[in-house]
């Protein structure tokens, strides 16, 4: 049998700059990763129904790239919530019910795990703290981002060195959503009708989740950036929820997204 190949993640040229050698990120694809049928490579998705072996497989690859055994690859519940959970080196690998991580510990990597929504990674390299945040639109929506950042400082960061990157993510090209969604948010401000644009099917709209997420980030203070991806059409490197349920498949994989602050 061939072996599968090592992962190979994306990275960002703001968070690369920003940071250097001293702090690793990487938004990971479906390659290099151990799954097969609907899985097929590096599904990293608890809460999906592949086999259990395979998935922490794929999670042993995804903390092998940072030199980091599985057991300090940290992640979360995810439950789209606007909560958070600072990491530090106690860290027993549990996974509490929230969307977002913050550590200022070398050595652990945080991961958000996504199949459509978009997996925001935050670095602060002068005073080594990172963050990790998953936000659909109800976590974009209820303050996961600004709750991140306040997070980050609270544990030492300064919100002005803090440093953002989207992931891969669904793009308002292949995010339509009927009129009670963008009710929901035009009642929280009536400027987010900005995101949305007409559909071709009747009543309905497109959504474009990442330009709010961006809009959030720099409207609390930081420099932000997206790499511009889109898990939708892109099966060979992402999967993506909103695709799996239009092909009716009974299931679908998620990609991870992962910082860490090197050691010393």
């Amino acid at each position: 049998m061939t072996p599968a190949p090592s992962p190979e993640p994306i990275q960002s040229a703001l968070l690369n700059e920003a940071t250097g050698d001293a702090i690793q990120h990487g938004y990971f694809t479906r390659q290099g990763g151990v799954s097969d049928g609907i899985y097929r490579g590096l599904n990293v998705g608890l809460g999906s129904n592949d086999a259990r072996d395979k998935v922490e497989e794929n999670r042993r690859r995804v903390a092998g790239w940072f030199a980091l055994p599985v057991e300090r690859l940290a992640t979360v519940h995810q439950v789209h919530s606007p909560d958070v959970v600072a990491v530090d080196a106690a860290y027993n690998g549990t996974r509490p019910a929230a969307d977002a991580l913050v550590t200022a510990t070398p050595g652990v990597a945080l991961g958000v795990l996504a199949a459509d929504c978009g997996p925001i990674l935050f670095a602060d390299a002068e005073n080594r703290v990172i963050g990790a945040a998953h936000a659909g639109w109800k976590g974009a929506l209820t303050g996961v981002l600004e709750n991140t950042l306040d997070a980050m400082v609270k544990i030492g960061a300064t919100r002005e060195k803090i440093v953002a990157c989207l992931g891969p993510s669904i793009s308002r090209e292949s995010y339509e959503v009927g009129p009670e969604f963008v009710e929901r948010f035009v009642a929280q401000n009536p400027d987010y009708i900005g995101y949305f644009t007409a559909s071709t099917k009747p009543g309905h709209m497109m959504f474009d989740l990442p330009a709010l997420t961006l809009d959030r980030l720099r409207a609390a203070g930081v420099r932000a950036e997206s790499l511009g991806l889109c898990t939708y059409p892109d099966s060979e490197r992402f999967f993506s929820y909103r695709r799996t349920t239009h092909r009716q498949e009974p299931d679908y994989g998620r990609q991870i997204s992962a910082i860490a602050i090197m050691e010393i």
